[in-house]
């Protein structure tokens, strides 16, 4: 099949750039367009024609995909401190732990202000950095590169990302030995445009004088009972005031028009509306993601609203390593066919909002957030408000609990 570098189809890009990492003679970069994501640009003066890109484009050629015998897994990390640090329920931890003994590097996305790169560490003591999501696409710089160096030099190699970078690095790697190779997926449901992020930027620097400072979009907050609101999504900007003060500003999904913007699927990657990803065969390893409907059909798994964490094991590598990691969680085999109805990603791609152009259109223009979002953002019903905050899920697990205590 043609791909983008052939037909510059934007639904055929995925950003994972392995096309621009294998190239001997760097003719190809990375670079946004208009929406503010980014593709791959050829300097015809560069390219000697030797086919590498073509060879590693996930659309011409995709790599190896699983989709049998599936081991599935859900629950929580019981170090309380690691699981409050973490998206979900901290399993990408113990799997790094497990995996990660000795003579290791783990690769992963971090994140300062509003940038987002992939990078390696050598020690799992920083891992911090890597934990939380970052809803933007991370620039992977030379990372596929540096994860074969060090699979040659004989090290563990750990690689984190989307489905889309996972498959990457698998192209990018076809003809190195992976046996010290584990690949960890988070279930992506599309990156959003960071024009909109950035615009948030600006209207806060124009309040308070000063550029964000860091960006925890899944923040567990406390409740006034002391637990975790994981099921919330709150979405927590810090920025460093001139004073040396901090000012931070937190909102519930229910009340974040990023949220309901995004997930109006407004302003995702073009190719995310075509994902070819999205499906229950799977090229990592293990996938990751939140434990969704947890409160419905494994509510013992809940743990306080503290996040509750789903892992799927897609190869006999992943297996072994997601049951060994499975010694420092709570939690319990799953059937598949119950998580995958809670877990949309793992079905088919987003379907595109046939507003996203007009939408688009305001988001490039000088209209400011404030704007935008009274435009685009509804205010949440009454009905959403009273399923979400006093008949939720919390209090349904605790019903819940309190019945089978009989």
């Amino acid at each position: 099949m043609a791909g983008y570098l052939i037909d510059k189809d934007k639904g055929k890009c995925y950003g994972c750039e392995a096309c621009v990492q294998i190239c001997p003679k760097s003719a190809l970069k990375m670079e946004e367009d208009d929406e503010g994501f980014r593709y791959p640009i050829l300097n015809k003066d560069l390219c000697v024609k030797c086919n590498l890109c073509h060879q590693v484009c996930l659309y011409e050629n995709m790599p190896v995909r699983y989709g049998k015998d599936k081991y599935v897994f859900g629950g929580y990390i019981k170090d309380e401190e690691v699981r409050f640090e973490s998206t979900s329920g901290g399993a990408f931890s113990a799997i790094v732990d497990t995996f990660c003994d000795d003579n290791y590097v783990i690769f992963g996305a971090e994140s300062k202000g509003l940038l987002v790169w992939h990078s390696y560490i050598t020690d799992k003591k920083n891992l911090a950095k890597f934990r939380k999501s970052k809803y933007s696409q991370s620039k992977m710089g030379k990372s596929y590169q540096q994860a074969k160096y060090f699979l040659n030099s004989g090290k563990k190699v750990l690689f984190s990302g989307t489905p889309c970078q996972i498959s990457g690095l698998k192209a990018f790697l076809r003809n190195t030995n992976q046996d010290n190779l584990l690949t960890v997926e988070v279930i992506c449901e599309g990156v959003p445009s960071p024009l909109y992020i950035r615009k948030y930027e600006q209207s806060l620097k124009k309040k308070f004088g000063a550029l964000i400072e860091s960006i925890d979009y899944r923040y567990k907050g406390h409740s006034f009972l002391g637990h975790h609101k994981w099921d919330f999504e709150i979405m927590r900007t810090t920025v460093m005031m001139n004073d040396n003060k901090k000012k931070v500003i937190e909102k519930d999904r229910w009340f974040n028009p990023f949220w309901y913007i995004w997930l109006k699927h407004l302003m995702s990657r073009p190719s995310c509306y075509e994902c070819l990803f999205t499906t229950t065969e799977r090229t990592a390893d293990i996938s990751l993601g939140d434990l969704w409907g947890v409160h419905i059909y494994c509510p013992e798994l809940y743990g306080k609203d503290g996040g509750s964490s789903l892992a799927i094991a897609n190869t006999e590598k992943g297996k072994s390593v997601l049951k060994k990691a499975e010694g420092s969680m709570y939690g319990h085999e799953l059937r598949f066919e119950d998580v995958l109805r809670y877990q949309g990603p793992m079905r088919k791609h987003i379907e595109m909002n046939p507003k996203r152009e007009q939408f688009m259109q305001d988001l490039k223009s000088e209209m400011d957030i404030e704007d935008i979002n009274r435009k685009w953002a509804d205010k949440p019903s009454i009905k959403l408000l009273w399923q979400k905050y006093v008949w939720g899920n919390r209090q349904k697990v605790f019903v819940w609990s309190i019945w089978n205590r009989k």
